[in-house]
């Protein structure tokens, strides 16, 4: 009778929980079996196994193989856990050393030929192995995502005859290196001609983190100023950038180990479910907000999304995190994104254009209005018209606006503002923060009511004008929000106005 026990990890969400892969060896009729609550693809690792050991030139035991994934209530699927299952039973048959195997945890797909392929969710698994005090043992292709735990001796093996060689001290594996880093700034602000506001508004929602809605006709620039916002943030820290790569490592979508600083962009189109974004599955994986996490998520043609795929923003954009619940299991995956959207103001997109060319009647622009809930519109900070640009602004000599590096700089400095005086951006305040670092002397708080009144807006709504102020004033790196700051503040709500107006 042998008994072997080998560690692994399984995958949860963004999380890696340990698993013991426990191989027992009795006499009786030679039949395989694997329990512990395995999906189909667990089950069969157990011909995969078979055929790898034996191509590997060792004997596979013809005795009852008992293999036991722990804890029992997890759910384990994917081929993650063949390697540790292979080599647990060489163990429990004497064919490699038992003890070589406590130090280690191991990850990997077995081809029928002993080949170790990758699997996705390696990276959240060598941060919890770092944790744990273990080495780390993954396949060949999954060593540069592996190589980004700093913290964890991650190896590397591209056969189960190399890794059973490394156990027998027969060779050394190598070890897991790390791309290197490309830093790929995206698009510049300098192909942006004219629309001077929406550039500012840009920029402000930059600085303080802010949620940003953009209006205006058909080719007026709308999609070119949302994909120039993260050439605008400041560079990823570490923590936050491994964050992010962690939730593409569980995606199965893939993970680049080369441009894991990079800050997301995502761009769904507008017929995805709400599935799609907020994330699901009888394997919950990240959706798209997730996807987007300390990036930035850009939904155009906002209207002609389905209302309930958009409602499944409105807790992430306050909490930051979704969370997926089925009958067997739990999954949390962050989701702190900034939100740029842009819309059409009317169905045929000329509504308040000065050539008047808009025909559109005021029920089908409230109807299409309507199709964006008002709790939606008050999670969103920055409501910037994008009028259509005259010819000569379009004109090759009409001069560039600034770059995205000099921008980037004036955002950077205001970012610091924030952290050193609240840890945090100013979009991600409190009620209480927000009342405390935001105040008002006492011609600009009637100021402020005063619009309030006559735009008709939330609470949620006010707080959020506050915040922006309190970002418009870091930029000018005053200690105080002046009127001119609460002014431009109240300016960028001027869409709400501008809309009712139209459909009055």
């Amino acid at each position: 009778m042998g008994l072997a026990l080998v560690h692994s990890r399984a995958r949860a969400g963004v999380h890696a929980p340990a698993v013991r892969v426990e191989v027992h060896l009795s006499g009786g009729l030679p039949r395989m079996s694997i329990v512990g609550l395995p999906e189909a693809a667990v089950r069969e690792a157990k011909d995969r196994v078979r055929a790898a050991i034996q191509c590997a030139q060792f004997e596979f035991p013809a005795r009852v193989i008992t293999v036991n994934l722990a804890p029992a209530d997890l759910p384990k699927d994917g081929g993650r856990f063949d390697l540790a299952i292979a080599l647990g039973i060489l163990a429990a048959s004497e064919q490699i050393p038992l003890d070589a195997l406590s130090q280690y945890e191991f990850l990997g797909e077995l081809g029928l030929t002993g080949e170790l392929r990758a699997i996705d969710g390696v990276l959240p698994a060598a941060l919890a192995t770092a944790r744990a005090g273990r080495k780390l043992v993954v396949p060949f292709g999954n060593g540069a995502e592996a190589a980004l735990a700093r913290e964890v001796e991650a190896s590397t093996a591209r056969t189960l005859l190399e890794v059973c060689a490394a156990l027998e001290g027969r060779k050394t594996l190598p070890a897991a290196i790390a791309l290197p880093t490309q830093r790929h700034r995206g698009p510049d602000m300098r192909d942006v001609r004219g629309q001077a506001h929406a550039r500012r508004a840009l920029e402000v929602a930059a600085a303080g983190g802010h949620h940003l809605l953009l209006v205006g006709p058909p080719g007026c620039g709308k999609t070119l100023l949302a994909s120039r916002l993260t050439g605008l943030l400041p560079e990823t820290s570490e923590p936050e950038a491994l964050e992010a790569a962690a939730i593409a490592s569980v995606s199965g979508r893939g993970l680049d180990p080369a441009r894991w600083l990079e800050r997301p962009y995502r761009s769904p189109h507008h017929t995805a479910s709400a599935v799609a974004l907020v994330g699901g599955g009888a394997e919950p994986r990240p959706g798209e907000i997730s996807l987007a996490h300390s990036g930035v998520l850009f939904l155009d043609e906002l209207p002609e999304w389905d209302r309930r795929a958009l409602e499944v923003l409105r807790e992430p954009l306050e909490s930051g995190v979704v969370t997926i619940s089925r009958a067997a299991r739990q999954s949390e995956f962050p989701a702190r994104f900034q939100l740029v959207a842009a819309m059409n103001p009317c169905p045929c997109g000329w509504a308040g254009d000065p050539s008047g060319r808009c025909r559109c009647n005021s029920e089908a622009i409230q109807r299409y209005r309507g199709k964006i809930s008002g709790p939606l519109l008050d999670r969103i900070d920055l409501h910037v018209d994008v009028p259509r640009l005259p010819p000569s602004e379009l004109r090759p000599e009409a001069p560039d606006g600034e770059c995205s590096d000099i921008v980037r700089q004036r955002v950077i400095e205001a970012r610091a503002i924030q952290h050193a005086r609240a840890g945090k951006s100013n979009a991600q305040l409190g009620q209480a923060e927000t009342m405390t670092t935001c105040r008002l002397g006492p011609h600009d708080q009637v100021l402020l009511e005063r619009a309030i009144d006559a735009l008709q807006l939330s609470a949620r709504s006010m707080h959020r004008i506050l915040r922006v102020a309190r970002t418009i004033a870091d930029l000018a790196n005053s200690p105080h929000i002046a009127t001119s700051h609460l002014s431009e503040a109240l300016g960028y709500r001027r869409v709400d106005r501008g809309l009712a107006t139209i459909v009055a």
